[in-house]
Parts: C-alpha cells; sequence; structure tokens
C-alpha cells in the first residue's frame, strides 16, 4: 500500500514539474528562433513606378488670346463751314484716296470775298512797290515804308483767311480709306451743314488685332516681336506688336496690346473676331507628360521624384506652357527622374523601385 502511494505521489510530481517547464523554460531551441528569424525580418516587395529623366532647356512660351480687329484710323468727317450741301461724291462702301473730294456745300458768298480780299492785296502791294523807290531815295520819310508794309501784310492775311474759308466748302478725304456710312443727304433741309456730319471714313491699312493681356504675363510681351493672328473668316496673318499699355482698364486690370497687319488689299475687315497668339520670352522649363502633375497633402501643384536613394521626393512647379498632351514647367532640376506612372500610389519618403518608360517603350 506505501509503495502505490509513493508511485502515485511521484507520477503526479512528475506530471507537475512537466507542465511547470513549458511556463519556466524557452519553449524554442535556439536552433529554432534561428530559422524562424529570417522570415520575421524578410524586406516586403517595393513598389514599382515609372520615370521619365527630366531635361532643362530655354522655352519660349505661347500665349493665345482672343480679341478683335480694329481700323488704325477711323474719322467722321464734317463740314467746318456753313452751307447748304449741294454735292455728296461718295456713298458707302467706297474706296476714296487722301484729298479726293467727298461734299460741296453752298458758296454762302465766299468766292466773293476771295475776290475782295485779291484787290486789296494787289492794291497794297501795287502802293508798297511804287513807295519804295521814293522813300529810298529820301522824297518821302522811313516811316511810311514800315506803314506800308504793314498794311500789305495784313492785306495778305486777309487773302489767305478768305481763301481758307472758300476750301472749306470743298469737304476732302484726310487719307486713303473706305467709307463706311453716309448720314447727309443732298437737297435734304436748307439748313447750314457747320458741324454737321458728312460721312465716316476708316483706314483699313494696316489692321490692328487687339487684345487684352493679365498684369501677370505683361513682362513677356515687347514692342516689335512677332505675333499671329488667326481670324474667325479661316485666316491666318503674321503682324508684330506694336503697342502695349502703360496703364491697365480700370474696370478689368487689363492692359492694351496692339498688333499691326499689313492689309493693302483691304481683306481684313475691322471688327471681327481674332485670335492673336504671343510668343513670351524664354524660360528654363522641363517638357512632362500632363498625367505627371499630382497635388501635394498641403494642395501644391507639383511632382513626385525619385532621388538618388530611390526614396519618393515632392517638387512645386509652375506651368509655363500648356499643351495638348504634354505641358512645360519650371520648378525641375536638370536630370531630375521624374515619376510619371504610379506617383498618386505613393507617398514622399517611401522606397520604390523604378523602371525608365523609355526602356519600357524599347522593350514593346
Amino acid at each position: 500500500m506505501r509503495a502505490s502511494r509513493v508511485t502515485a505521489v511521484a507520477l503526479v510530481a512528475g506530471a507537475g514539474l512537466w507542465i511547470a517547464s513549458g511556463h519556466l523554460l524557452p519553449r524554442d531551441s535556439a536552433e529554432g528562433q534561428a530559422a524562424i528569424r529570417p522570415a520575421e525580418i524578410k524586406e516586403q516587395p517595393r513598389f514599382r513606378v515609372s520615370v521619365a529623366t527630366a531635361n532643362v532647356s530655354q522655352h519660349s512660351p505661347t500665349l493665345i488670346l482672343s480679341g478683335r480687329t480694329e481700323a488704325d484710323h477711323k474719322v467722321i468727317i464734317t463740314a467746318r463751314t456753313g452751307g447748304v450741301l449741294t454735292q455728296l461724291h461718295v456713298h458707302r462702301g467706297q474706296h476714296v484716296k487722301k484729298g479726293e473730294i467727298v461734299a460741296v456745300l453752298s458758296d454762302e458768298a465766299r468766292e466773293a470775298q476771295v475776290t475782295q480780299a485779291q484787290a486789296l492785296f494787289d492794291q497794297r502791294k501795287a502802293e508798297l512797290d511804287a513807295k519804295r523807290s521814293l522813300i529810298e531815295t529820301g522824297t518821302l520819310p522811313k516811316l511810311d515804308l514800315a506803314n506800308l508794309e504793314a498794311q500789305y501784310k495784313a492785306s495778305e492775311a486777309v487773302l489767305a483767311s478768305a481763301q481758307a474759308e472758300r476750301d472749306r466748302g470743298v469737304v476732302r478725304a484726310p487719307w486713303d480709306g473706305v467709307i463706311t456710312d453716309v448720314p447727309a443727304e443732298v437737297g435734304g433741309a436748307a439748313f447750314s451743314m457747320a458741324g454737321k456730319e458728312i460721312a465716316t471714313l476708316v483706314a483699313l491699312d494696316p489692321m490692328l488685332a487687339v487684345v487684352e493681356i493679365s498684369e501677370r504675363k505683361l513682362a513677356g510681351i515687347k514692342v516689335g516681336e512677332w505675333a499671329e493672328v488667326r481670324l474667325i473668316t479661316g485666316q491666318t496673318v503674321a503682324g508684330r506688336v506694336r503697342y502695349v499699355a502703360k496703364s491697365a482698364s480700370p474696370t478689368t486690370r487689363t492692359y492694351r496690346v496692339e498688333v499691326e497687319m499689313a492689309n493693302a488689299d483691304g481683306k481684313i475687315p475691322d471688327g471681327i473676331t481674332s485670335e492673336v497668339v504671343l510668343t513670351l520670352a524664354p524660360v528654363a522649363a522641363a517638357q512632362i507628360p500632363r498625367s505627371a502633375l499630382t497635388i501635394a497633402s498641403n494642395g501644391e501643384i507639383g511632382l513626385r521624384l525619385v532621388n538618388d536613394t530611390e526614396r519618393v521626393a515632392f517638387v512645386p512647379v509652375h506651368i509655363v506652357d500648356d499643351g495638348q498632351d504634354t505641358m512645360w514647367v519650371s520648378g525641375l532640376n536638370d536630370g531630375a527622374r521624374v515619376i510619371v506612372r504610379g506617383q498618386d500610389f505613393v507617398r514622399e519618403g517611401q522606397l520604390v523601385a523604378t523602371s525608365d518608360v523609355n526602356d519600357q517603350s524599347a522593350s514593346r
């Protein structure tokens, strides 16, 4: 009986020691831990992105603005003296040359005034010539010479004034152009035409393309630079920047820019819609795909790059020129590796695996 008890106690004690050994001693051996450790610290696979090398060069961006054509000269021809309109030599759409007669007003005794002034002038001139020799010989006092010359010059001025008044009765074109409107009529109301509108004259050569440019782009526009003008009629005409305003419009805060175009044949009409392509001053920029642009967490527009340690970095950029598939941006260093695929799935500081888009294209 005693031996059985001793054996039972020994078995219970051995079972207890075996159970306790799992808590008091390490479960795995050194060899087991060595086998498990590499699996625990095994590196996770890196996210693969496609990169392209940025080549920075001098690029001249283009600026496309909508505007309109505008005649270089436009004037309303008015009567500068009194009289009734008796002759009208022009009609709407007619081309006229400088000095060509547009209209004629009634005489209103202007010719008679010229005749009277001419007679007085001839008289004063004859008196001066007749008495000059007598004054030079001492027969007449020298003071008379001054009076005679004054009377002669006064008569000359009266004649010139009468002739100018007569010439105002004949209205002439101030320059070459096209008559666009003729509001006056011959035989209308018999009243004085002084100050009244007779016709509107527009000079079509040269023609201007007028646009408004923002203050941010103003620094890149220079007088004398070439510009391309695309008319709504389908014509494309070359011109030069003639004028850049120095003060902004108070309502739009934009600046007027005029591009001068040759229009000797008059094919470019006044006031039609046009599109002006201006070439700005060159800047250092790189060409990238449009899809490469991304937005940082702080709202900045830029690009994600891969540095020398294969980590992702973000660089803010400025858009210089925007094309259909690509765009030119500034703010990149020459040779920078720009992420062009997968940039929206990585974050700054992350290790990535890269592949060059040129190598991918060649393998295809």
